[in-house]
């Protein structure tokens, strides 16, 4: 399984971004799926993750009202649209993606995860 993530850019404070990233190869309910950032200088941090034949996404708390995370597996493609971006949100974006279900606690924890994009860079100017 490959991942391509794109979508990034430079915003203002408070603009929006919708970011996509689209697996070659397997891509199903199967796969649990999870958005991360990491920020100059800080760990990898979970943003958003989709567990496998999940209906819902999970969010970290400090997005949680702003990103909406959804997938179109006949695309092949999950997304990440962003409003109301703070400086705080500025990062290198990756997507993620595993085979088969994660428990609970497991979903926004990198460790998790068996397959990377590249990371797509999200700037946000004050």
């Amino acid at each position: 399984l490959q991942l391509q993530a794109s979508g990034g850019g430079l915003v203002q404070v408070g603009g929006s971004l919708r970011l996509s990233c689209t697996a070659s190869g397997f891509a199903s309910d199967y796969n649990s799926v999870a958005w991360f950032r990491q920020a100059p200088g800080k760990e990898r941090e979970g943003v958003s993750c989709i567990r496998s034949f999940s209906n819902g996404a999970t969010y970290a708390d400090s997005v949680k009202g702003r990103f909406t995370f959804s997938r179109d597996n006949a695309k092949n493609t999950m997304y990440l649209q962003i409003n109301s971006l703070k400086p705080e949100d500025t990062a290198v974006y990756y997507c993620a993606a595993r085979f088969n279900r994660l428990l609970p606690y497991m979903c926004l924890d990198p460790s998790s995860y068996t397959f990377w994009g590249q990371g797509t860079q999200v700037t946000v100017s004050s």
